[in-house]
């Protein structure tokens, strides 16, 4: 009987065993976590509002995209910009008597010419040296040396013949052989009306570093001056700006500017700038050519093409050169050069109240035949003045 209890309880001790070791195992083997939930997405907190505002917000009704008010896409969404504003237009000093008002600054540089004569010519005893003198003053003043012999041999006879001279006689006497010498008697006018066409056509022509195309806008004022309307035609296309510096100088006083490509063809712009004044109805049509070195054949040649292609619509009426009066005799040697390429009809000394001489006025009319028209007496806008001979003199032998 001990026996059979004794097996019973090994056996149950045994079984007990067994069991603690599948138990153990099955907690050692882990199963996969099982795939997570979805969350619950809620309505995030409404954003917080003062006063009124202060609730959640309502769902309110919306405008489908057929009840909204759309462009139809027939006329383009135009943005107004602000109107640029145009330059003020300036009124030129009138021409009339400019010269005269000039005066003074003209005498500024000329005196040395007149003073000089009458100093020497006031002398009690007029011998051989002081005629000597006199003939001096006149070359160094660039008178040229023919203008010179005859102006002294002129002063010879009549001084002999007067006799006693007083001072107010010589001035008197120095006035008229002056007078004589620069040619009281010459056509100064500028010919912008022609009687039978409009518009009348201006060349400028000259060398490079003349003051050629600022002349061209202070000879546009000139003529704006005088009641007349301008067209300018920026022929100079090789040097850089200088069809912006002639626009600027139209736009001042309502003139026109005709230009093209920069280093185009300038026969072309000078065509175009005619046959635009032409529609234009306008009085004067000036054409700035570019700065031509005397010494260059193919250039001076480019310059007798330009007027050549501008009268196949219409004659040029004046074509003025601009010399640099400061130059002196070498000045003469350019307008040679350039009687012989185009036809000069007038001439423009510039710079006339700085160191020129005076007497260029003479030699380079005598050189070229033809008269001197404008001179340039300052820098300021206004002071291009149409030449006035008996002006011109008072200047010369002063007050």
């Amino acid at each position: 009987m001990d026996i059979v209890i004794l097996a019973v309880v090994i056996a149950v001790v045994v079984l007990g065993a067994l069991g603690g070791l599948i138990v153990g195992s099955r907690r050692k083997k882990q199963l996969p976590p099982p795939p997570p939930a979805a969350p619950d997405i809620t309505a995030p907190p409404a954003e917080p509002h003062v006063g009124d505002e202060a609730e959640t917000p309502r769902e309110e009704p919306r405008r489908t995209i057929e009840e909204v008010d759309l462009p139809d896409g027939s006329a383009p969404v135009v943005v107004e910009e602000p109107p640029a504003e145009a330059p003020e237009i300036e009124i030129p000093e009138p021409t009339a008597g400019r010269l005269v008002r000039l005066r003074t600054r003209l005498s500024r540089s000329q005196n040395a010419l007149g003073k000089g004569l009458l100093t020497l010519l006031s002398r009690e005893h007029l011998d051989e040296d002081t005629w000597e003198e006199i003939e001096d003053t006149l070359l160094t003043a660039d008178v040229g040396v023919l203008p010179t012999q005859e102006l002294v041999e002129r002063l010879r006879e009549r001084v002999k013949v007067l006799g006693t001279r007083t001072p107010e006689e010589l001035r008197t006497l120095l006035r008229e052989e002056l007078l004589t010498l620069v040619g009281r008697d010459m056509d100064r006018a500028v010919k912008t009306e022609p009687e039978d066409r409009k518009p009348g056509i201006v060349m400028v022509v000259g060398v490079n570093g003349t003051g050629k195309t600022t002349t061209t806008g202070k000879l546009a004022r000139v003529l704006v001056a005088d009641g007349q309307s301008v067209v300018l035609g920026a022929a100079d296309t090789f040097r850089a700006a200088a069809a912006d510096q002639l626009q600027t100088w139209g736009e001042r006083v309502g003139a026109h500017t005709v230009r093209g490509p920069e280093a185009g063809d300038p026969a072309s712009v000078a065509f175009d700038a005619v046959k635009e004044g032409k529609e234009m109805g306008a009085n004067v049509v000036l054409i700035d050519t570019a700065g031509r070195l005397h010494t260059k054949t193919g250039l001076m040649d480019e310059l007798g093409k330009v007027k050549r292609v501008v009268e196949k619509q219409a004659p040029v009426d004046e074509v003025l050169l601009v010399l640099d009066a400061t130059t002196g005799q070498n000045g003469l040697v350019q307008a040679r050069v350039f009687s012989e390429v185009v036809d000069i009809t007038g001439i423009v000394l510039t710079k006339l109240d700085g160191t020129a001489k005076g007497g260029i006025v003479v030699a380079v009319q005598r050189e070229l035949g033809v008269p001197v028209k404008l001179v340039g007496l300052g820098e300021g806008a206004d002071d291009l003045a149409p030449f006035e001979p008996e002006a011109f003199v008072d200047a010369l032998i002063g007050e």
